[in-house]
């Protein structure tokens, strides 16, 4: 029996040093659906005893749309599905026969197991607690302030922080242009 969330599949396989990493290749925006495939092919077929774990790599970040924060789990590398597994033929075939899946990452037909260092950086990233903001705009772009002193007030992004939710815009006051710092959530495109 597998335990699951969106992003992990968790099979309660016993490992041993023959368990590597895989990088299995999907069509981008199936990453899920193969997920979830691959676990119900290996339950049917009796190979889940090859197969610890499936991971969708994500990240959460919160997007600010219309000057609402929305948190959203975001793909890290689109396209692409870390499989545990203790590959052989039946397991190699399984994966490749699944819907969505177009192969590994390797040469020719060889996969190549990723680095377990890789596995721990990719894993390090899914685990941060402070998600990141991604604005709806870029620098130059033109926006409207939505709440604050500067309600209503029109302005140009002159530069943002995604890492902290900051954006700072030109608004023009007494006949020149003045940087004002904001929230991502204060500010929407026009």
């Amino acid at each position: 029996m597998a335990t699951k969330n969106k992003s992990v599949i968790d099979f309660d396989t016993k490992t041993d040093d023959r368990f590597r990493w895989y990088v299995v290749h999907s069509y981008s925006g199936y990453e899920n659906k193969v997920a979830l495939s691959l676990e119900d092919r290996l339950n049917a077929t009796g190979l889940v005893e090859f197969v610890s774990k499936i991971i969708v790599p994500v990240q959460k970040k919160i997007v600010v749309s219309d000057g609402q924060k929305k948190e959203v789990e975001e793909k890290i590398f689109p396209g692409y599905v870390l499989v545990r597994m203790n590959l052989n033929d039946e397991v190699w075939h399984l994966i490749r026969g699944t819907d969505h899946v177009t192969g590994f990452i390797g040469t020719g037909t060889n996969p190549l197991p990723l680095p377990q260092s890789e596995v721990d950086a990719i894993l390090k990233v899914m685990k941060m607690d402070a998600p990141k903001f991604e604005a709806k705009f870029k620098v130059s772009d033109s926006v409207k302030v939505l709440e604050g002193p500067f309600k209503e007030f029109l302005g140009k992004v002159e530069s943002i922080n995604e890492d902290q939710g900051k954006v700072k815009v030109l608004i023009s006051s007494f006949g020149r242009e003045v940087p004002v710092e904001f929230d991502i959530s204060q500010i929407s495109p026009l």
